[in-house]
């Protein structure tokens, strides 16, 4: 299922489509009902052919529903996996630490961050490091 960025969306990384759901029924030939789970209920569980992917099986693809909390606002928090690299950047003349955040290990979703807004957040990350 494409289309929830809106309703589904983290911080930075956002899956590009949830699922696979089931097809409930067939209700226009381009109008489909899908079975969604406890934690989409506050989507409509109507959505035209456009928005829906056929799957093909191959569970490297699949994000399951039990690995994402979605918060009562709809937003999803990611924890960081770990941190992969370290680099200084001096863009205008100040030097800013920024470090090579991997969100999720079996994806590889990768961002660059501030070092020193993580450490904030996510200061585990850093123990045994300075």
């Amino acid at each position: 299922m494409a289309g929830v960025g809106r309703v589904v969306r983290p911080k930075k990384l956002s899956p590009r489509f949830l699922g696979p759901y089931q097809i409930l029924r067939r209700i226009r030939p381009v109008t489909y009902e899908i079975a969604l789970p406890p934690q989409l209920s506050n989507l409509h569980s109507v959505f035209h052919v456009s928005q829906l992917r056929k799957y093909i099986a191959d569970r490297s693809h699949v994000l399951e529903v039990d690995d994402i909390q979605i918060k009562g606002d709809c937003s999803v928090e990611l924890q960081p996996a770990r941190v992969e690299e370290f680099m200084t950047k001096r863009p205008s003349g100040k030097a800013t630490s920024l470090i090579k955040v991997i969100w999720d290990d079996r994806t590889s979703d990768a961002t660059w961050e501030k070092e020193k807004d993580m450490k904030t957040s996510y200061h585990h990350l850093f123990s045994g490091k300075s």
